[in-house]
């Protein structure tokens, strides 16, 4: 049973998991092994539960203790519930609670990229991209669109940063994921060679001359594709382009030379993430090829 905490002050003993602490301090917090991250919204805290993260504390508004969020209090068992009312959580958390649920949880430790991609066809691969809109963005358009695993480079935003999560919708917790490596110097070598070796082809998306057209036929006949996508302002590094069997770029309309990096994945993603082997038969994705 929730053991219900009511929250009256700025200050009240045991709501800093939601407010003095920032996120950088969550991730490295030296009494969890692993840290913790916030969740917001009950859709979003479901997706994380039903995804095996285990929750450490609640907070909400007083009015969902027996609305909303009333499921998610059966499945969290005995945690604290600091709730109060909406301008006093405010105030506590710096910015207004969505949906007026906040789950303090227990990060999981990561997997080996191996192990992550062990029956993946399609991978993305994200260097160095830092806006947790964009990291959200694509983590999402990556679980719509038939990626089977997300990569990311040392430098990447941390995916369960509180916006990354927010705007992923909890697609953060239903795609496997990982570092590809752990420091800076591992990448691009040795992880790409590492990537390849697990049998990926590389797609670099790049704006260059002489990169072939997302929709080449070559691409979607590929059994195993890994497309990698780069920093919201440089793009991908030169050396890991020339480390890349293929660079692809997006046809585009209207003298437009570019799109952001989210919207692009999201076209990469719908593109390529159709070739390669057949979905097994009788499945979603297959009806809809055979309409």
């Amino acid at each position: 049973m929730a053991r219900i905490v009511e929250i009256t002050t700025l200050d009240a003993p045991g709501a800093e998991l939601f407010s003095r602490l920032t996120e950088a301090q969550l991730r490295h917090c030296r009494e969890e092994a692993e840290g913790l991250f916030i969740a917001e919204s009950p859709k979003v805290i479901t997706r994380a539960l039903d995804g095996g993260y285990e929750p450490v504390a609640l907070m909400m508004e007083r009015r969902h203790l027996a609305g909303q969020a009333e499921a998610l209090l059966c499945r969290c068992g005995e945690i604290p519930v600091y709730t109060g009312e909406r301008e006093i959580l405010a105030g506590i958390t710096g910015y207004a609670l969505t949906r007026g649920v906040l789950c303090a949880m227990r990060r999981k430790p990561l997997l080996p990229m191996e192990q992550v991609c062990a029956s993946a066809r399609r991978i993305a691969v994200l260097e160095g991209i830092v806006d947790s809109t964009n990291v959200g963005a694509i983590f999402r358009s990556a679980a719509a669109l038939n990626m089977d695993a997300v990569l990311l480079t040392p430098t990447c935003g941390d995916p369960l940063y509180r916006r990354a999560v927010r705007v992923s919708m909890g697609t953060v917790f239903q795609i496997p994921w990982t570092r590809i490596v752990q420091r800076g110097d591992q990448w691009p070598h040795p992880g790409m060679e590492r990537l390849q070796a697990l049998g990926f082809q590389t797609v670099a998306m790049a704006l260059r001359e002489d990169a072939r057209l997302l929709d080449d036929p070559e691409l979607m006949g590929k059994e195993k594709l890994a497309i990698l996508l780069g920093t919201e302002g440089d793009g991908l590094g030169a050396d890991t382009i020339a480390s890349c069997d293929y660079t692809v770029r997006i046809p585009m309309g209207h003298g437009v030379d570019s799109l952001n990096v989210a919207a692009a994945s999201a076209v990469a993603f719908w593109q390529l993430g159709r070739g390669g082997a057949m979905p097994p038969a009788g499945s979603e994705t297959q009806r809809r090829e055979a309409r």
